[in-house]
Parts: C-alpha cells; structure tokens; sequence
C-alpha cells in the first residue's frame, strides 16, 4: 500500500498549494515541500528490499477484461527514478520560493508542479502499460501548464504548444505501440511483458511495435528530429527547467528505453534505431550548444547531446553499456538541475542570461561562481568529478561499438560529441565568470540569500563526492539499476577513477584539448559557424502546423458545415454500404423458426405507428404538430414495451417522453412556428433513397434475427438476480450491479450535458447575446393568463402525490418495475411542471435547490458505493445484499445497490432539472413582464369585484 501511496501522495497534495497560499508564501512551501518529503520517505523505507535485489509490487484489478489493472512495482530502475523525482522535487520547492516573485501566483505553480511530480512517479512505478500511458500523457499536459506558466509572455506560450504537440503526437504512436506489444504478450502487466522476450522478438508485429514506441520515447526525450521542441520550452520559469529537462519529463523516454530493454534490445533494428539517434542527437546538440548565447538555450541543447549520449549507450545493448547510461543518468541529473538552478540566479540577480551581456561575475557573486563552475567542469567530464566517470565509460563502450561493419564511426563521432561539450562547458565558464568586471550589467550582480543558492550547492555536493568516492556512494545504485534495466546479472565491474592508460583516456584527453583549443578560438570558430547554413527548426515546425491548420480547416468546412441532414446522410448511408458489404460476404438461408400470429391490438399498434410517423414526415416544418406526432409514436412504443412484459423499459420510454416534449416546448418558445424550407428536389431524392434502404436493410436484418435460433444471455441473469444481486427486478439489477459500472458512466455524462447546457444557457442571458435576448420578441401572440389558475392548483395537487410515487418507485425498483431512473424522472417532471405553471421567478424562491450540487452529491454517492467494496478487496461496484430482522416490521432486505439507485436518483433530478430550470429561466427573461408575485394571475385573496375588474 505504502508504494500506491507514493504515487497518490503528490496528486491528493497538489490541492494544498492552492489553500495553503492564503497563508503566505512560506507555508505555500513548506506544504508542498511536506509532500514531496513525505513520499520521499516512504519511498526510502523501500530501499533495502531494493537494495537485496527485491521486487516490490502491489495491485488491484480494475477492468481486468481489458487488461487494465492498477499495479505498482518498485525495482533498482523505478528507485533511482523515483528517487531523482522525489529527491530533485524537494529541491525545487525550495529554490523556486526564493525564484518566484510576489507577482507570480506561488499556489499555482506548486499545483502544477505536483500534479507533473505524480505523472512522473506514476510512469516509474507502474507495472501496467495502460496505466504506464494514462501518467505519460498526464505529464504532457502538467508540463503544458507549467512550460506556459507565465502565460503573459507569447514565448512560453509558444514553447508549451510545441511540448505539447510534439510529446503528445509521440504519446499517440506509442499507445499504439504498447497495444500491439500488450497483444503479442496476450497481457498488459510490465512484469509479464518483461519475461517474453522471444516471444516479443520473434514476432511479425515486433518491428512495427518498437518503431512505435520508440518515436514515443524520441520525442519525449528531444531526439532528433524532435529535439528543437525542448529549447523552446526555456521561456518556462527556471525551476521549472531544471526540473523538467534536466531530472524528470525529457528523461522519461530514457526510462522507457531503459524499462524495455529486455525485451526490446539486442536485435539490428533497436541498434541501427536507437544507436544512431543517440548518437547523431549528442553531436547535432552539442555543436549547436557552443553557439548559443542564452544560458538556458546552452543548457537546453546541452541537455539534448547528453540524453543522446544515454540513448547511444542503450542502443549499444551490451551489460556495461547500461551501466554507463545507469551511472550518466545519475550524474546528468546533478550537475545539470545545478547549472539550471545556477542561470536561473545569474538571471535573477544580474538581471539578464545573455552570455554577451556577462562575464566577470567570479569576483562579484563568488558563491554562485564557484557551484556554476564545478558543474559545469562536470558537464565537460574534468577528472575528479562525476561526470568524467560516466564520460569514460561511454567512450570506452564506444570503443568496442562497431556501426555497419566499422569499429571507427562510433568512437570518433563519440569523442567528437565529448569535445563541443568540453567547449561550451568551458564557454560557461569563461564567458560568464571569468573575464574583467563589466559596467554595463542590468542589475548590479551580487549572490543571493542561502536559501536561493543552497540546492544547488548540494547537488554540488554530491558532483564532488561521486566523482571523488564513486564506489562507495553510487556502486550499489548503478548495480542495482543495471541489473534491472539489462534483467540479467551484470559482469564484475568497479567504479574508480583511474583505470588505466586506456583508449578513453586518451579519446578524454583529446575532447578536453580540441574543446579548450575552440574556446580559446571562440571568435573564428563562431563566424564560420554563421557563415554556414542554420535550417531553422521552430520555422520548419511553424509552417507544418500552419498546413495542418488550414488542412483541417478545409475538412471542417467541406465536411462539417453544421447540415444535420448531410451528416445523417453520411452517417446512415455509410451504416448501408457496409450492411450491404456485409450481406454480399456471407451466406444466406431462410431461419427455422416459425412467426408467431399478429394480434389485433399488435396491428392497430403498428397502424397507429406507421401513421403518426408519416403525419410527422409530411409535416415536419409546423413544428408543434411535429412534436405532437413524435411523442404519440414514443407512447406507442412504450405500449409496446408492455405488451411484451417489459414494464421497466415502458416506465422509462413514457418518462422520457414526458421530459422531452416539456423540454421541446420549452425550447419551441425561442422558435419560429415553422420550420423554413431546406431541402431541394434533389436533395429529398437523395434523402429518401438512404431512408429507403437503411429501412429496408434494418428490417431484413430483424427478420434475420428473430427467424433464427441464438443463444441468448438473458438465462444467467435470470439464474442469478436473486443470488447474485439479491433483487427479483432483474432489469434493475443488471443496472446497478451486474452493469453498474456502465450505469454510473452514463449518469456522469448525463451530468456533464446539464452542466453544458447551464453554460450555454448562462452565456446568453450576458453581454451581446442578453442584449439581443432582452430585445427579442415572440411571433405569435401570448396569452394575457400566463399562470392560470387550473393548471395551478392542478399541479399544486399532484405534486406530493407525484414525489411520492417517484420516491415510492425509485425504493423498489430492486425488486418491482422503477429504479433510481424513473424514479427521478416523475419527480423531474413534478417539479417542472410548477415551473410552467407559476413561472421561474416564484418556483425558484420556493424551490431553492442547488441542482448543480445535487448532481455532484449524486455522482460522488454512486461512486462511494462502488469504491466502498474495493475496502473489502472487491472489484469496483460490486454490490452485497443480505436480510434482517428487525422487530415489529419483521425480515427486511438490505441491498447496497440501494445508495447507487439514490445516486443515481439524485443525478436524474439534477441533471433534468437543471437543464429545464435554466430554459425556463431563459423564457422568463425574454417574456417583457414584470416578475410575478404569486402562484397564478389571480389573487385569490382579492375581492370579488376586484378579480371581475380584471
């Protein structure tokens, strides 16, 4: 449970910021920074079973028909993600309170930065790839938010859309990719998938699936040719730089990568895939990153080159690969969240992160100099430091690597890589911090207070110590990580920083040389460097999405041009031409079975149908008429409903008819009493063609159906209503429990309706459309007795009475004809018929019910009962029922299907109630009368002179 809760943690805590900031800004972060430690925490009480080579797992089967199944599992890999995640999160929290200023909403940027913080540790500890997926894109759209945090600036607007286009795009292919691996495997659960690689491998789906996935992991993780959209994404605040492209979001393709290792790598297409990205990725980046003079783009492009590097190391496939991509990712993480965290003070305090505009800070902000220049010296791998450990590795594993059947392209293009980031590591250096001291600074540059350069110092820290005592501080962990990501053991290896006079070394050696040798160049190097051509990757990706805007436009308009009819006529004329595919693919044979005789009342019934239906044909464009026919032919059916014992479904058919004739007439009253002419000879032609053969091929098909003998499911419900859901209503059963889950999806939607419909109701009751509403004026004359007396009293009568019957039906609908359906629609249509008699003004100081609140309450009831049995380790929604005796009433049933009917209950009312409230409402403010003050026209307390005056 406790690893369940380490994902749950930052979601149910990123409620806090938004409260905790209207106790200021300190307790904002300390609330947040609680939460992100105490997951912290209960993910280190997991670290010696880690540690032991121990697998923690936990789950619930959630919809296993599908596969979907909410399980966590915590091996070395999801520990030393989770740990950067959790671990760097915390840092951030505290560095971005002294980051943000008083302007900036603190409680909104702490909720973003949770709800990213969950996604990521969602992703890491899954062990469903469904589930893998939901928190992969809810890091898409976290990261929108906190990439577009400062919404008043066009660039972060900008670079949230391209993240989110770019990462969501490649999300897409990679749902397709998991699905078909899922398929292969015949399961959707990580730990299974990860025990099949030769099924995987040997299969004819395996290439198009790893193609798949991998766009899923390039993108995500800024590889070429998707790596322009993480420099842009630099407009974001830097805490959330740091954070994002440096520990977490651009490394969670990385952890895809490494995740599905076992399965996925050592053939030529995962090595001719994944090497050459990494590697054409790290020197692309790199050379573009000794250019750029925005520290944040330096830091951006350098943080692609070296993800390319992790992803190289992958690619290569063998053991120790993976431990140098294990040990780079460590070390990326700290010295790169420090360089992040270092600009972003450079910025803040000198007022500008334009390299041009700096240098000679060493002696003004020494303390901030010192930490930028250690990380930086182990981005470009100096000796000492834990990033040349990982950059030894990697050389030497690119040494061993041959591409096509050459062992020299790898490792030169590896020490090529190695030698533009030892050249803008030291441009870092030198440009910023060295030199003479400027007078032209837009602020005067000092270090700030500790809280502000305290995080980056202990990532520092740890830069140091790694590199000086790598066994004893990170062996275990790269074991541990290793032995996970390659699911085998791992050949004997020490992390030391002598090995030896080794190729690498000297690969160093000459990145170290040829780096220094372009920065003490730097001049030269960059004018042939713009002499050359620079295709530029946000206008390429601009014009693209400008196609596919005007490409989609195009569709709409020839497509969607709001005709009802033509996408009818789309929509049942394609519904013909596959029926009548279908038809021509398949044998035919007349059924066995005999029809039974039609009865008098069945004819007349059919009659009457075929009548009402041509009456609402021919006069559809008088459209009360129109209405009328319609809802004889919805009273038809439900007769028919009963006529073969299904009272239910006739209870329901005639309270829906009843719902939606009132709401027609009420939305009749903004119309014209006619319908205009739309359709053209041609047209009706076309229209009665499709009519004709969809009719013609819907009744073939019913023919076909009943004719035939089948084998129908209707027995198992039968059989097992009363024991299995303790109720002899089996339609209602089969609702609320053996289909609750299905029920309860549909009161949501019909939840979220009412709640549309509010909205667009609301808006036009404001501002142009309330102008235009209060000038408006009926066609037809309205009546002088707008409340009349009859109908009052009339509904005054029947109103207890029909919240009775409504309450009475809903009760016992687990074992008699009703529900929580039908019930809430008679009460529905109780209420609303107060509103048509005494308008919405009286009704509404009467009735003073929040039907908003009352869907909300009605949803979350529903969902409390389903939840409720996962206490008691059931599958959602599964319902108990049992019997006591209680004294003087004697046995009495009690089914917890009854609190869903009452959810379900309180959702209909609402939802109905909201919905014709409101078009009440929206009649009543264009009526030009003045609010009426009684239930009805006449005063009944007024004389009675004074009643014949009027």
């Amino acid at each position: 449970m406790n690893l369940a809760l380490i994902v749950i943690l930052p979601f149910l805590g990123a409620l806090l910021p938004a409260l905790m900031i209207r106790a200021g800004r300190n307790a904002c972060a300390i609330a947040t920074g609680s939460v992100t430690l105490l997951a912290f925490g209960l993910l280190m009480s997991h670290a010696p079973a880690v540690f032991r080579g121990e697998i923690v797992q936990v789950g619930w089967q959630w919809l296993p028909q599908l596969g979907l199944n909410v399980n966590f599992f915590l091996d070395g890999l999801g520990f030393l993600f989770a740990s950067l995640i959790l671990g760097i999160g915390l840092l951030i929290i505290i560095y971005a309170r002294f980051y943000l200023s008083e302007k900036d909403p603190m409680g909104n940027f702490y909720t973003y930065l949770l709800l990213f913080q969950g996604a990521m540790v969602g992703i890491v500890l899954s062990d469903n790839i469904l589930l893998l997926l939901i928190f992969w894109e809810l890091t898409s759209l976290s990261s929108f938010l906190l990439i577009g945090y400062w919404k008043h600036l066009p660039e972060g607007r900008q670079g949230a859309r391209m993240a989110l286009a770019v990462t969501g795009g490649g999300g897409l292919a990679m749902i397709a990719g998991m699905l078909i691996l899922g398929n292969i495997v015949g399961s959707y659960d990580l730990t299974v998938i990860l025990q099949n690689a030769e099924l995987i491998q040997a299969s004819p789906l395996y290439l198009p699936a790893l193609i798949l996935i991998l766009i899923g992991c390039f993108t995500k993780s800024a590889q070429f040719p998707f790596h322009f959209w993480l420099p842009h994404a630099m407009a974001a605040p830097t805490p959330v730089s740091a954070y994002l492209h440096s520990a977490t979001m651009v490394k969670a393709g990385i952890f895809l990568l490494a995740r599905m290792w076992p399965v996925l790598a050592g053939t030529d297409a995962w090595f001719y895939l994944v090497t050459t990205t990494g590697l054409f990725t790290m020197v692309l980046a790199a050379g573009i990153a000794l250019f750029k003079d925005d520290l944040k783009g330096l830091l951006a492009y350098s943080t692609v080159s070296h993800l390319g590097l992790v992803t190289m190391l992958f690619g290569l496939a063998t053991p120790m690969a993976a431990v140098a991509g294990v040990f780079h990712i460590l070390n990326h993480a700290t010295f790169k969240a420090a360089l992040f965290m270092n600009a972003g003070i450079v910025d803040h305090e000198a007022g500008t992160r334009d390299i041009k505009r700096l240098g000679g800070l060493m002696t003004l902000m020494p303390i901030t100099a010192t930490l930028g220049m250690v990380a930086a010296a182990s981005m470009a791998g100096v000796p000492l430091l834990n990033g040349f450990l990982s950059k030894e590795m990697m050389l030497e594993e690119a040494v061993h690597a041959t591409w096509a059947g050459q062992g020299w392209i790898i490792p030169l293009a590896a020490t090529l890589g190695a030698l533009f980031s030892v050249a803008y590591s030291f441009r870092y250096i030198a440009h910023v911090f060295l030199g003479p001291k400027r007078d032209d600074y837009p602020h005067t540059p000092h270090d700030p207070p500790a809280g502000f350069w305290l995080p980056p110092a202990f990532l520092v820290s740890l830069v140091i110590l790694i590199g000086l005592f790598p066994e004893a501080l990170a062996g275990p962990l790269v074991r541990v990580t290793a032995t996970a990501v390659t699911g085998a053991p791992l050949p004997d290896f020490y992390l030391s920083i002598w090995h030896g006079l080794t190729p690498a070394l000297f690969m160093s050696m000459a990145a170290l040389a040829g780096g220094l040798f372009l920065i003490w160049r730097y001049t030269l190097v960059r004018a042939r460097w713009q002499a050359g051509p620079h295709p530029d990757a946000k206008g390429m990706f601009d014009t693209g999405m400008a196609a596919l805007v005007r490409a989609a436009q195009w569709a709409i308009l020839s497509l969607h041009n709001g005709s009802l009819q033509r996408y009818l006529a789309f929509m049942v004329g394609g519904f013909v031409v596959l029926g009548f595919a279908a038809f021509m693919n398949a044998s035919h044979g007349v059924g066995s079975r005999e029809l039974l005789p039609a009865t008098p009342v069945a004819v007349i019934a059919w009659i009457l149908l075929l009548g009402v239906c041509a009456v609402a044909l021919l006069l559809h464009r008088q459209r009360l008429l129109a209405l009328v026919a319609v809802s004889v032919a919805g009273l038809i059916v439900s007769v028919g409903f009963l006529y073969f014992s299904a009272p239910d479904l006739a209870l329901t058919q005639i309270s829906v008819e009843v719902v939606t004739t009132i709401l027609i007439l009420l939305a009749l009253y903004f119309l014209p009493k006619q319908t205009p002419a739309e359709s053209d000879g041609a047209r009706k032609v076309r229209d009665g063609i499709i009519a004709a053969l969809a009719g013609l091929g819907v009744g073939a098909l019913c023919w076909a159906v009943i004719t035939r003998d089948f084998t129908s499911i209707s027995t198992f419900f039968l059989d097992e209503s009363v024991p299995g859901g303790g109720g002899t209503n089996v339609v209602n059963v089969i609702l609320v429990d053996f289909r609750g889950f299905d029920t309860f999806g549909e009161i949501i939607v019909l939840g979220i309706a009412a709640l549309a419909i509010y909205a667009l109701l609301e808006g036009a009751v404001r501002g142009r459309a309330g102008a235009r509403l209060a000038a408006w004026m009926p066609d037809q004359p309205q009546s002088a007795d707008r409340h009349p007396m009859m109908m009052v009293v009339a509904t005054r009568l029947m109103l207890p009475l029909a919240l009775m019957v409504g309450l009475y039906i809903m009760l016992r609908g687990h074992n008699m004809p009703g529900g929580g359906f039908i019930g809430g629609l008679v009460v529905s249509i109780a209420l609303i018929m107060q509103y048509m008699a005494s308008g919405f003004q009286w009704t509404a100081r009467q009735v003073r019910v929040d039907y908003d609140a009352m869907i909300g309450v009605g949803v979350l009831v529903a969902g409390a009962t389903g939840i409720v049995a996962m206490l008691w380790d059931y599958p959602f929604l599964t319902s108990a029922h049992t019997h006591v005796h209680l004294p003087l009433i004697g046995e009495v049933e009690v089914a917890s299907a009854l609190p869903f009917d009452i959810g379900v209950f309180l959702t209909v009312v609402g939802g109905v109630m909201l919905a014709l409230a409101n078009l009440s409402r929206l009649g009543s403010l264009s009526s030009h009368r003045p609010d009426n003050e009684g239930p009805m026209d006449v005063d009944p307390s007024a004389p009675v002179s004074s009643v014949r005056s009027r």
